[in-house]
């Protein structure tokens, strides 16, 4: 038999374990909403300098007007079928001495070099950064080595018309034979489904950044930052189908920083804030359109003002101004993928047409 002062001892144990347990579980709760808004607000500010301080992001968000794919998406002729075992192979960027012209193919500058699985594109960094120079010849071009590559593990480019094409791309990003970054895309666009499309950028590291937009009667579009598995930042636009916009009439719109969340639905309600999953009934929350906005964001148009329960008030782009243009800078880049298009699509569309 047990003595009395070792089952006093054991259950004192017992509990002590359940109450560390409780403690940890509630510490979120027992967060005010300020203070959790405050320390949500710094992580993102952290993350986001460590995402543009990064290899792959100013590739990835590479943003020009001249970065257009070669094919003329415009001409309702126009239809390709490009797959993976079409292009595979290693291309290496070579400085070549032909006539400069515009519309020379992209291939021209480069030479198959050997056979391999994936469709891997090596070229000088100094090319992607300053993308207008990689089809004019310059006598310095010798002196760079191929330090970047890209390695596509799937792609699929199935092109009918602007209203009908499906696209999947998965790669691997390096810089000086250290992996900087993933890229992933899958769009799809049919007469009858709508449109669905998916873009990925994970950074080296824990970081990554989402955006993902659904059509139909209800459609939903979504831009998420994350670090592991845990959610950062994330916009979530509900909409319903009118005549006037692609986006239609906004039904639901809900921000998440951390663990807090403000949701707005259409209606007489009025947006509410919630710490953790608990909604907080004395904060107050205000969601201010600067200017008419089809796919209204923080980073974009739209503001919120937070008012706490000791009456204090703060936007979030006071929280997070420090970030606002980056992640502003991911999401436009998430939708247009101007990177993608202009290196592995053209040189893609090249080896599909065969030119040279």
């Amino acid at each position: 038999m047990k003595t009395p002062g070792r089952i006093i001892l054991a259950t004192a144990l017992i509990s002590t374990l359940f109450w560390g347990c409780a403690k940890n579980e509630s510490n979120i709760h027992t967060n005010s909403l300020k203070q959790s808004v405050t320390e949500s607000s710094a992580n993102l500010n952290q993350a986001m300098g460590a995402i543009t301080s990064s290899k792959a992001y100013s590739i990835l968000t590479l943003n020009d007007g001249t970065l257009k794919s070669s094919g003329s998406t415009n001409d309702s002729a126009y239809k390709v079928y490009i797959t993976l075992d079409k292009i595979k192979g290693i291309y290496d960027f070579k400085p070549s001495v032909k006539l400069d012209k515009w519309g020379m193919p992209l291939i021209s500058f480069f030479n198959r070099t050997a056979d391999d699985s994936k469709m891997i594109v090596r070229l000088p960094l100094e090319k992607i950064t300053n993308p207008k120079s990689l089809r004019h010849f310059s006598l310095s071009d010798s002196l760079l080595t191929n330090n970047f590559a890209i390695a596509v593990s799937d792609y699929h480019n199935n092109y009918n018309n602007y209203h009908d094409f499906d696209y999947a791309l998965a790669s691997e990003i390096s810089v000086d034979n250290v992996v900087a970054g993933n890229l992933t895309i899958n769009s799809f666009i049919g007469p009858s489904k709508g449109i669905h499309y998916s873009a990925q950028y994970s950074f080296s590291g824990s970081y990554t950044a989402k955006y993902k937009y659904d059509s139909g009667d209800t459609s939903v579009s979504s831009f998420t930052i994350l670090d592991g598995d845990k959610v950062l930042y994330e916009e979530n636009l509900l909409t319903i189908r009118n005549d006037t916009a692609r986006f239609g009439h906004e039904n639901q719109y809900s921000l998440t920083i951390g663990d807090v969340k403000m949701v707005r639905k259409s209606g007489n309600t009025k947006p509410e804030i919630y710490l953790a999953g608990v909604l907080q009934p004395n904060a107050k929350v205000s969601i201010v359109d600067q200017a008419s906005d089809p796919e209204a964001s923080v980073c974009r148009k739209r503001d919120i003002q937070i008012t706490f329960e000791d009456g204090t008030t703060t936007t979030v782009s006071a929280l997070i101004g420090s970030s606002v243009a980056n992640i502003k800078t991911l999401f436009e880049s998430l939708h247009n993928v101007y990177f993608a298009a202009y290196i592995v699509d053209w040189i893609a569309y090249d080896i599909y047409y065969k030119r040279n």
